[in-house]
């Protein structure tokens, strides 16, 4: 299962995978009340004096199973949705099992189905037992289905109890029992879905570890070489524009040499802080590829505009230098910045050697300047 694939909140994973289940099993649950009701019908004692019940009936449960098949589950992962749609999708589960337990009942009731009502009453204990293992998930909404599909028939047995007190007392016995088996579905369901969560959550935090880089939780060259080539390819697919911004911080190697490591690894989290401020939107990634080299990748963003914003972050950090410790620390940087172009970048890689030829060039210009690819 692919991360994107399901939502990342839990109370929304939750649901999500309610629905999933849900729906999967459920599929083919419907096609089994019509296969009954055709056995019952036609092993009756006088199927042609049923010719208009049985029409009625099959397509009722015909027409049950499909509403099934066609209830699609939302593209939207939001709780409401996925509320909505569980919801619409138990009630077609109530309808099924409150027409055979109604078909059950009347199999019991009327002599026409002497021959068959065995199998009536069989398939009411497969269809609730299968309600019990398999519709766990809401332990609530399986007794409401369970009852509809026993109560008819019980009540039947019971108004009749002098001579089918057997059959009352045994399936009365076995909807305890199916009661007492929902309760451990129930919980071992849940504690499936709790187990999956943790090892999702887990596979989330080791991904973002594998992608941050430890010192300023920026992204990482890893990320970098992931995320790139997919924001180009989707940059061509819309013909949406997408700019580079490659920072070097000029001689930062003396900051290191005079201030010692623990300063200029201080340093290095106060520029992220820094590009954080001056590259705001949720869809910029920021990053640090190594050293003191960092990166900025900025979708949907005009060249114009990425030198601006770029321009603004180097005229910031050539004034006001950043404050490290607590102590102002001068403190420059050379930028190359490049827009993608379809023309002369053939790949990623074509277009980040343009950029970075760029940034070579402010550094060859006398450095904390900035230079267009």
């Amino acid at each position: 299962m692919q991360p994107s694939a399901h939502p990342s909140q839990p109370e929304a994973f939750r649901l999500w995978r309610e629905a999933q289940d849900t729906q999967v099993r459920t599929r083919l649950g419907g096609v089994f009340y019509l296969l009954a009701w055709l056995l019952l019908w036609g092993f009756a004692g006088a199927p042609g004096q049923l010719l208009l019940a049985g029409i009625l009936l099959s397509l009722l449960f015909a027409g049950l199973w499909l509403l099934r098949l066609l209830h699609r589950l939302p593209d939207a992962h939001d709780q409401a949705s996925l509320r909505h749609w569980l919801d619409s999708h138990w009630r077609l589960i109530f309808a099924t099992a409150l027409a055979w337990g109604l078909t059950h009942a009347a199999a019991l009731q009327l002599a026409v189905f002497a021959d068959s009502r065995l199998i009536a009453t069989l398939s009411t204990v497969a269809f609730s037992t299968a309600m019990a293992f398999n519709f766990a998930m809401r332990k609530r909404r399986a007794i409401i289905a369970m009852t509809l599909l026993y109560l008819p028939g019980l009540l039947v047995l019971w108004l009749n109890r002098a001579e089918q007190l057997a059959s009352l007392v045994t399936l009365a016995c076995y909807l305890g029992y199916l009661l007492l088996a929902l309760s451990r579905s129930h919980r071992e369901y849940h504690t499936t879905l709790d187990l999956e969560l943790q090892l999702l959550e887990q596979q989330a935090r080791l991904q973002q570890l594998s992608h941050s880089d430890s010192l300023t939780q920026l992204g990482n060259r890893h990320l970098f070489n992931n995320r790139f080539p997919q924001l180009l390819e989707q940059a061509r697919r819309h013909q949406r524009p997408l700019s580079l911004v490659l920072l070097d911080l000029d001689f930062f190697k003396q900051v290191n040499d005079r201030h010692g490591h623990l300063t200029g690894d201080a340093c290095l989290q106060c520029f992220a802080d820094c590009l954080r401020r001056h590259f705001r939107r949720d869809n910029d990634l920021l990053l640090r590829l190594g050293g003191e080299e960092f990166a900025v990748l900025l979708p949907d963003t005009p060249l114009e505009q990425a030198v601006s914003q770029a321009e603004q972050l180097r005229q910031y950090l050539s004034s006001e230098g950043l404050q490290v410790h607590g102590q102002p620390l001068a403190l420059t940087t050379s930028i190359g910045v490049g827009g993608y172009d379809p023309q002369q970048d053939a790949d990623a890689e074509a277009f980040f050697r343009r950029v970075d030829q760029a940034l070579y060039a402010a550094k060859h210009n006398g450095r904390n300047c900035l230079a267009r690819a």
